[in-house]
């Protein structure tokens, strides 16, 4: 293990940490870019397994992040309980079926599927003028069933689902610094759940004394943590005090930039 990548991968959590207080998702949409690059440079895992061993080991340091940016957007009333909770049922369920074949997709389908997957996301974000969508919320056994496969796609992206989870809310009428703080729920499932398929299904390729469990890299975890818990209060109180249409704008420039970084890479 080097000190300097776990030194790195702190700087990546102050920044995960914030994005995932103020914008609802997890902090995965910094953290697997950046381990895409980060893990090959410093010899950690090679081709073919870069992309996987990424994704898991960002929602291995999702489920802290979700923990502390949940528990500061309930303090602040940001989440819709109800709603909430068909969300991460749904949520779960999904991760937990997706994360358990992951290992069987193509990691160059999964890097191209996540850009264009996010760019998309961003172009809503971007060209909706309205603070929230046309659609009413439906009612609580639909939205679970409508959970399942943003949460299965979330665990593969290793994104924690608020990059999903948030637009899908927000068009169905939630308001945007409820969607972001009810989102921030869907992440900590999803992470949880994820993470025990890539768990399980990197076991028998990655030996703990290595630093892994399954495909997930524990000193990564450790060093995003490490910071991630503490800026993402920082980005919940943000959320409160910024304007909607702001915020909408911000989480979709931030789309857009990650997936060109993807898409390039």
């Amino acid at each position: 293990m080097s000190l300097e990548f776990v030194l790195i991968c702190s700087v990546l959590g102050a920044v995960a940490g914030l994005m995932a207080g103020l914008l609802g998702i997890g902090g995965g949409l910094v953290i697997v870019p950046m381990l895409v690059i980060l893990l090959p440079w410093f010899q950690i895992v090679s081709e073919p397994h870069i992309m996987i061993v990424a994704v898991a080991t960002s929602l291995g340091s999702v489920i802290i992040t979700s923990l502390s940016s949940v528990t500061a957007h309930h303090r602040l009333g940001n989440i819709q309980w109800r709603t909430a909770v068909a969300v991460m049922a749904g949520a779960g369920v999904g991760a937990l079926l997706f994360s358990s074949i992951a290992a069987l997709i193509d990691p160059w389908w999964l890097k191209k599927f996540f850009a264009v997957a996010v760019f998309l996301i961003g172009l809503n974000m971007l060209l909706t003028t309205a603070p929230v969508g046309i659609f009413s919320l439906p009612a609580r056994r639909y939205l679970l069933l409508l959970s399942t496969a943003p949460g299965g796609v979330a665990s593969l992206l290793g994104i924690g689902g608020g990059a999903l989870f948030v637009p899908l809310l927000n068009l169905l009428s939630v308001d945007m610094r409820r969607a972001i703080g009810t989102a921030a729920t869907s992440g900590l499932l999803i992470a949880m759940a994820g993470s025990i398929g890539y768990v399980h299904s990197g076991w028998a390729l990655y030996a703990v004394q290595d630093g892994f469990l399954g495909f997930i890299y524990v000193p990564a975890v450790l060093g995003i943590v490490l910071t991630s818990v503490w800026m993402a209060p920082v980005g919940a109180a943000l959320t409160s005090r910024l304007p909607v249409m702001t915020i909408k704008r911000v989480f979709g420039l931030f789309l857009w930039l990650v997936s060109a970084r993807m898409m390039l890479s």
